[in-house]
């Protein structure tokens, strides 16, 4: 009996909010998908790799980086895990790059967009987004020597309500207006959006779009508070969905056109329960909108494919 009523315990935290929120009409039970491992990560300089974004002007290959302390560059890969390129960013550093987005620039041309936004200790006044053009990849087997950037666009901002740590960026295809959800251990986190004109040279205040709650739940491999803390976010090529991820678990969000974006995050988002992977720190969807990508820290950097 002692057991049984141990075991109902657990049920109920799993269903609740972290740290004694209220319950929250978030699934339990994810809907049907498969995992597949497509590629592991034939370099091993990207031992850290955090954030993935699927290129624009190729499709077929995608960007990442390094964490924190790593070398200012980004690297495309090919869905075989082979490298076709690594550009180092000029004037940059890496203090504490947690995720990349793809999209398009001012002018409409291919652009990525690298989210030095990790603040694990609350100590940043600002966070920072490197914007550059989306650089050209080599051929299927021929060298890959490093390029470097022309000088970044820089945009800087800060929260309205205190420090925040992040580890997703997303910028949205169609408006493309940034965005950062936040991480906490809790679960407790939100979207903010960086102005819809960005402004060089000063430090522009975010706008909350929506406080959100993710929830603890128990999976055998994973803590229950891995699920409540998101490691990577990105918005559907067009426009019609929102995945976020933690370590355990990816939320979807449809977003009808005849909605916002702050009320369409009050809705119940559907669950995805891919392979468990070590440590999943970045994630992306593909060309159709639908199929997703996830990437994990540490060797041996493992490329999955999820269909639902």
């Amino acid at each position: 009996m002692k057991t049984a009523l141990v075991q109902f315990a657990l049920v109920l935290t799993a269903l609740s909010v972290c740290r004694g929120q209220s319950v929250v009409a978030w699934p339990e039970k994810p809907v049907p998908s498969t995992s597949k491992q497509v590629a592991i990560l034939e370099d091993k300089r990207l031992n850290e790799s955090s954030g993935l974004a699927m290129g624009v002007r190729d499709p077929s290959v995608f960007w990442t980086m390094n964490d924190s302390g790593g070398e200012p560059c980004v690297f495309a890969i090919d869905r075989g895990g082979k490298t076709r390129a690594k550009v180092r960013v000029r004037d940059a550093a890496n203090f504490d790059w947690e995720d990349i987005a793809s999209g398009k620039d001012e002018q409409g041309a291919p652009a990525l967009f690298i989210g030095d936004i990790g603040d694990n200790l609350f100590i940043r006044a600002s966070i920072q987004v490197y914007q550059i053009p989306e650089p050209e990849i080599n051929a299927p087997g021929q060298p890959v020597r490093e390029t470097e950037t022309a000088a970044p666009k820089l945009w800087r901002a800060n929260y309205p309500d205190g420090k925040q740590n992040a580890e997703s960026l997303l910028v949205h295809p169609l408006t493309r207006r940034l965005y950062v959800l936040t991480k906490s251990d809790d679960g407790r986190c939100a979207l903010y959006a960086f102005p819809q004109t960005l402004q060089p040279k000063v430090s522009m205040v975010l706008e909350k779009v929506a406080d959100l709650a993710f929830p603890s739940l128990i999976r055998v491999g994973k803590r229950p508070h891995d699920n409540c803390m998101t490691t990577g976010a990105d918005f559907a090529p067009d426009g019609s969905r929102m995945i976020a991820a933690t370590y355990s678990s990816l939320y979807e969000w449809l977003l009808p056109k005849e909605k916002s974006l702050a009320d369409a995050l009050k809705e119940a988002p559907v669950r995805i329960e891919p392979e468990l992977l070590r440590q999943v720190e970045g994630v992306c969807y593909d060309s159709d909108s639908l199929t997703l990508w996830i990437i994990s820290e540490h060797l041996p950097t493992p490329l999955l494919r999820i269909k639902r």
